[in-house]
């Protein structure tokens, strides 16, 4: 979720070609990252016998998986902080790029699980079919109705350190606290009101050369999104 722009001449202010083009490179980046996400993704899941060593990795403490989401946050905030730079087109690709990589790297065990329940990637091509069904609808509800939606920020921050405590507390307390499916439901609602959100802000707030930032905000509520709705198919089976 973004929250500063560095170029005080917003896109809302500038002609529509203008307008027009800061949209088609931060979708077109966008399509890129998932594209990037895709291919890293397959790589790394046909490394022969990653299954057993991940699982094996994350089974040696009850705390594994909140190392790994703590490492996350932080190679995400680098990551962020990079794309967000006004100084250098080079640093907020490789923002971008960085946040690819721990995306693919945080989702494997995840996708993984979906693989061992089905056999095949059955459950992971539905749950990208709903994710993108539902992306497509949120954009189009921000973009037809033009509203800022910049009023969710304060909610969204608010909501994520909850979700993040609640996570917590499951992981360290799992036989008091479980994640059910009712909080990845509630989830899946967080993910779109992020999407409004960075959604809103590409069309009022982004400055015209901050499409790779753009671009990353989006991917990453598109990737909060698939992981909630992956996690919802997985409870079904």
């Amino acid at each position: 979720m973004q929250t500063s722009y560095a170029n005080p001449y917003t896109v809302a202010a500038q002609p529509v070609d203008i307008r027009a083009a800061f949209i088609r490179k931060t979708y077109g980046h966008l399509a890129g990252a998932i594209l990037a996400f895709a291919l890293v993704e397959t790589a790394l899941l046909s490394i022969p016998g990653i299954g057993d060593t991940v699982f094996r990795m994350l089974g040696t403490s009850s705390f594994s998986w909140l190392i790994v989401l703590g490492v996350f946050m932080f190679v995400s905030h680098i990551a962020n902080k990079w794309a967000l730079s006004s100084t250098s087109l080079k640093t907020q690709y490789m923002g971008l790029g960085l946040y690819i990589v721990a995306e693919a790297l945080i989702f494997l065990p995840l996708l993984l699980m979906a693989q061992y329940m089905t056999k095949d990637n059955s459950l992971i091509l539905k749950a990208g079919g709903v994710t993108a069904l539902l992306f497509a609808g949120l954009t189009l509800i921000a973009f037809t109705t033009k509203k800022d939606f910049s009023f969710l920020g304060g909610i969204l921050k608010v909501g994520g350190l909850i979700a993040l405590g609640v996570i917590v507390i499951a992981v360290v307390f799992p036989q008091a606290v479980g994640l059910g499916l009712w909080f990845s439901v509630i989830m899946v609602a967080f993910a779109a009101a992020c999407i409004l959100y960075n959604t809103s802000n590409i069309i009022h707030h982004y400055g015209t050369e901050q499409y790779v930032a753009a671009s990353l905000g989006l991917f990453a509520s598109v990737a909060l999104l698939f992981w909630y709705v992956l996690q919802i198919f997985m409870s079904r089976e």
